[in-house]
């Protein structure tokens, strides 16, 4: 593992303050030229380099999670440049944080849209949303870290995995599987008024048509932190089961009032509505009742796979302190899915942006079984229905340790997108 990952965020968060000021509007008008080995290109691209950009929340509500995700996106560039690069060229990454702030990321896309061939870290469902205009005129290649299926209108939005509404329905076959719940119970759902919220919400009263059961949904801004009041609006409506779709502290604070509270019954959270850094804190007694599920579309830091394990020894070597998540996996997961974009754009002798476009509909992204099954082939259609249920779990690697592996319950089969043809 070279120095390079060990080193690369040093001073970053100091340069993303300078960067946020910047308001250079980025043209994205890189003329195609033809190098020496024959191979097209235009944007983020030179004969020596790839540049990826990362927009990422180094400094937010979802920080705890993405700078692990950025430590796995730059692992997988350093194993890729230590192996040759990728059509002769090395893997640059530039990354911005953007502290989940839409406003500033719309300030720092056009410092970074005129050096990066495509985006392989965008955290964040609202960012997304503000910046898509931005990067289907600039024809630019995104790998969202955030899940919402209203986001998946533009083709240049690459999303892996599955997304928030098939994860929340997925959940709820799970806890009636396990005879938590049945058709017709009230489940309630505390859900922050983004894209990421109201996608988990559309999983959650789609689920409660197909079985009779009422939502109960509880809207929270992102600014609430305390959920002393929406645990008891919910113990007043008699609700068997809380889905949330939150960032990490407000859905700590839902377990501990739930708790607190004397309601018993099961709580789901969201893929990113969980830290492992949440065991360190008061709510660990809450958190590990042996009630409490998350839903995610990807492998814990503790799975036994060959892939996973092989991260989790690169992140030792890094000397990184941040505990084991399966956000290193996630990071390192969306580098896989953008080398193989990368290389069949390189056999095709195209890597401008239009041929990374074509490109990704012919590659093949292989995510070495580190997600669910994946299916591209439909416009605007979640590309995984597969979701996989785990439990917090103190001394396990990652905290999380796995309970129903990935599965696709026949109302995520059945599911309509919002976007899909």
């Amino acid at each position: 593992m070279s120095k390079r990952n060990r080193v690369f965020l040093t001073g970053l968060l100091a340069t993303a303050v300078v960067l946020s000021g910047c308001s250079t509007k980025g043209g994205g008008s890189g003329e195609a030229k033809t190098g020496s080995d024959g191979v097209k290109t235009d944007i983020g691209v030179t004969d020596k380099t790839i540049s990826l950009g990362v927009m990422t929340d180094l400094s937010g509500p979802f920080k705890v999670n993405s700078l692990p995700v950025t430590y796995g996106n730059q692992m997988w560039a350093d194993d890729v440049n230590a192996a040759g690069g990728i059509c002769g060229r090395n893997i640059k990454v530039e990354v911005r944080d953007t502290a989940q702030q839409a406003d500033k990321a719309v300030a720092l896309y056009p410092e970074l849209e005129p050096k990066v061939l495509g985006i392989m870290q965008l955290t964040g469902s609202p960012i997304l949303a503000a910046l898509k205009s931005n990067i289907k005129s600039d024809n630019m290649l995104t790998l969202p870290t955030s899940w919402a299926s209203t986001n998946l209108d533009a083709p240049q939005v690459f999303m892996i995995g599955s997304t928030y509404d098939i994860d929340m329905m997925n959940g709820l076959n799970f806890l009636k599987d396990q005879g938590k719940i049945q058709d017709g119970d009230k489940i309630g759902h505390i859900y922050v008024d983004s894209e990421f919220g109201k996608g988990g919400l559309l999983g959650s009263e789609y689920w409660g048509k197909q079985h009779g059961s009422e939502i109960v949904g509880v809207k929270v801004t992102a600014e609430d932190k305390d959920m002393s009041s929406a645990v008891t609006q919910l113990k007043s409506q008699g609700v068997k089961a809380i889905l949330m779709s939150l960032s990490p502290s407000p859905a700590a604070s839902v377990a501990t009032q739930a708790q607190a509270q004397g309601l018993q019954v099961p709580l789901m959270f969201s893929s990113v509505s969980f830290d492992p850094t949440l065991l360190d804190t008061p709510a660990k007694d809450a958190l590990l009742n042996g009630n409490t599920f998350r839903v995610s579309s990807i492998l814990p830091a503790s799975a036994d796979n060959p892939t996973v394990q092989k991260i989790m020894q690169e992140y030792d070597a890094t000397g990184h302190k941040e505990i084991k998540s399966d956000s290193i996996v996630t990071g390192y997961m969306h580098g896989l899915a953008w080398q193989g974009v990368l290389e069949q754009a390189c056999k095709d002798k195209d890597l401008t942006r239009a041929g990374i476009m074509a490109a990704k509909k012919k590659s093949k992204v292989n995510t070495q079984g580190l997600s669910g099954k994946l299916d591209f082939s439909q416009e605007g259609s979640p590309s995984s229905r597969e979701t996989l249920v785990e439990a917090p779990s103190f001394d396990t690697v990652g905290r999380l340790t796995v309970v129903q592996p990935f599965k696709e319950s026949e109302d995520a089969k059945k599911y309509k997108a919002p976007h899909q043809k």
